[in-house]
């Protein structure tokens, strides 16, 4: 029987992949806390044994489906679109594992769901998967990757139902697998003009908006109580409004694969609370999780 061995929430914004000189510029000579975390998160994937990473990858948006990428290899070199002034020229090397995309889609299909495998050759990459494959070293720790996109069409309990197929895959599969939801909490960016209030760019009193910080800070107390349920419960008037990157859907999608608002998993904070152009930024591990349910079609 498979199992899930770990998942966290983790930052991806692009400001990490600059040279460490330049990321000391912006913070008034300390380098963004993010970056430590990595390190941090780094050493429980290695104590999680995992045998394959899945990350949900708040950038690719698609309609219709949510998509299982199920290429078996992955190689190029990378150029953002959106920011190419600095993020270009990442070269990536690193396998996928498409018996597990197959698998998710073949549950789907059985529940009645919306996924489905995609292995097309000429299928870009996406930075939130991109970034965390380099700072999380997974190319030398030689871990296939099996990336989910966000499905753009979708209500918020649709992204919980999207992981609930995922995780009875996963329970069929008999593979120890690692989730990773890629993204921000709130995600409303700060101006072209704006004006910093914090010579520290990462520091937290530059997101956008006071409220942002307060909705952001309470929902990391809840993580780390394991209380998913009141976050929950508080999404239509509160999360959903801010709102967090990608409507949340990368934590939704992990959520539901660990039982949705039945899951106790607590929280660990591996990084400082930061932020990226006014987005709110952090690093969650969330160790003990429940063992993924058995769920009839």
């Amino acid at each position: 029987m498979g199992k899930i061995v770990g998942a966290a929430l983790v930052s991806h914004h692009p400001g990490l992949m600059q040279c460490e000189e330049f990321r000391r510029l912006q913070g008034a000579g300390e380098d963004s806390d993010l970056i430590a975390g990595y390190a941090r998160l780094r050493q429980k994937i290695e104590a999680a044994q995992p045998d394959v990473v899945m990350i949900f990858d708040s950038h690719w948006f698609t309609t219709g489906y949510h998509l299982v990428d199920a290429g078996a290899h992955y190689s190029g070199t990378y150029l953002s679109d959106e920011m190419p002034w600095y993020l270009h020229g990442v070269p990536y090397d690193y396998r996928g594992l498409p018996a597990l995309a197959v698998a998710i889609e073949d549950v789907s299909r059985e529940m009645r769901g919306y996924h489905r495998a995609i292995s097309h050759p000429d299928l870009g990459r996406q930075y939130p998967t991109i970034n965390l494959v380099k700072q999380l070293r997974l190319e030398g720790a030689g871990l296939p990757v099996v990336t989910v996109s966000s499905c753009q069409n979708c209500e918020w309990p649709q992204f919980l139902d999207s992981g609930t197929v995922i995780g009875e895959a996963i329970r069929r599969s008999g593979l120890r697998v690692l989730l990773l939801a890629s993204g921000a909490l709130s995600h409303r960016f700060n101006g072209i003009d704006w004006k910093p209030m914090h010579p520290r760019i990462f520091h937290e009193s530059n997101v956008s908006r006071p409220e942002n910080i307060a909705s952001d800070k309470q929902a990391i107390e809840l993580f780390k109580q394991g209380r998913h349920d009141l976050i929950l419960e508080r999404w239509d008037e509160d999360y959903r409004r801010k709102p967090w990157e990608a409507f949340g859907a990368h934590y939704l999608q992990m959520l539901g694969a660990l039982g949705g608002a039945s899951c106790r998993a607590r929280g660990e904070q591996l990084s400082d609370y930061e932020n990226a152009r006014g987005t709110g930024n952090v690093h969650i591990w969330f160790d003990t999780v429940e063992p993924t349910r058995k769920v009839q079609a």
